[in-house]
């Protein structure tokens, strides 16, 4: 860490202080898409809930967006760039391989931040916001600012018209702050990843091979498009994250009914419905805008997050549940207080 020197000692706690938001500039509706592939409006609204979703413009850009969301949430916080100890990304898609975190920080100014990357695929930002909060927790840190943003347009095969439907470009922030043990906004969390099952959904590096020299060989940089088995992904969503979240509830001794909002990875409406419906937790309960967004991967969770303390819907003290699943495969949960700026 640079610039700022440690806590005098472990705090304990994590206040969730602020929020923002970004997304691509581009709105493509399922009616637009029918007219490249074969599929219309009512297939991909009955079997997803997407309505369209957003596309990076030409001006655009993974760590354009990651910055614009970043300083939302510290306009909110009220919050200097430069009183940041870390600028944490969670992206599965950098403008630079070797990553985008350090320059994300350049574009905020937070010149005092160590930043780098994380790489989670939808599960990225809650375990960005997890290991953020371990710096926090040790007194190692003050201020956080946690970024889940993703560019998946970019690697999607626009021509296969079963995950062509699905995604969307989006990037959402949450400022963090030290704080004292009894006003903790991160009640609990559990982890969980498998990658046995991980071809399920991945963007595999091709099978290249150029020759180099005297008949060896090398593996060339290049990437194939998103590939996801669906119904694979449904299963193991349906399974494990009604499991993860009931022994998230059980370690932190909180009933469903103590929860004000359900917040999950905005993947497929259905899925959605179905852990809701598992928990009796009423469906207007339920954070969702997957609907006008599709599934943005890392971003998905803090942008549906940051909406909805904008429009008032989450107020200081309100509890959410909260679940990332996807690609690895990996899944986790969290129990969180919301606080808001001070």
């Amino acid at each position: 860490m640079a610039g700022s020197a440690p806590l005098s000692g472990p705090s304990g706690g994590v206040a969730l202080v602020a929020s923002g938001s970004a997304r691509g500039e581009q709105q493509i509706s399922n009616d637009q898409l029918g007219q490249r592939v074969d599929t219309n409006d009512e297939w991909i609204r009955t079997r997803t809930g997407i309505q369209a979703r957003r596309i990076c413009g030409p001006d655009q850009s993974l760590s354009g967006l990651a910055a614009d969301a970043g300083r939302e949430a510290l306009s909110m916080a009220g919050w200097d760039a430069d009183s940041l100890d870390l600028v944490l990304l969670a992206t599965s898609t950098p403008d630079d391989l070797f990553g985008s975190a350090p320059k994300v920080q350049a574009l905020l100014g937070a010149r005092n931040a160590v930043a780098f990357d994380l790489t989670a695929a939808c599960s990225g930002f809650l375990f960005a916001l997890i290991t953020a909060s371990q710096f926090l927790r040790t007194g190692a840190m003050r201020r956080v600012l946690v970024i889940g943003a993703d560019q998946l347009s970019s690697w999607v095969d626009w021509d296969d018209r079963r995950s062509c439907v699905l995604f969307g470009d989006g990037a959402g922030a949450l400022a963090l702050e030290a704080c004292p043990a009894d006003q903790d906004g991160l009640l609990g969390f559990q982890m969980r990843s498998d990658g046995s099952r991980g071809e399920c959904l991945n963007v595999p590096q091709s099978r290249d091979r150029r020759p180099l020299v005297d008949g060896s060989s090398h593996q060339g940089g290049h990437y194939e498009p998103i590939q996801m088995i669906g119904q694979e992904v449904y299963k193991f969503a349906v399974r494990e994250v009604p499991a993860i979240l009931k022994a998230l509830l059980q370690d932190t001794a909180t009933s469903a009914d103590q929860l004000d909002w359900l917040l999950l990875h905005q993947a497929n409406q259905r899925i959605l419905d179905a852990v809701a419906d598992r928990f009796a937790i009423p469906h207007s309960q339920v954070l969702t805008n997957l609907a006008n967004y599709g599934n943005t991967s890392a971003a998905t969770i803090p942008l549906m997050l940051d909406e909805a303390v904008r429009d008032g819907r989450i107020q200081p003290g309100h509890r959410i549940a909260s679940s990332g699943f996807g690609a690895g495969l990996s899944w986790g949960a969290a129990l969180l207080r919301w606080q808001g700026p001070s």
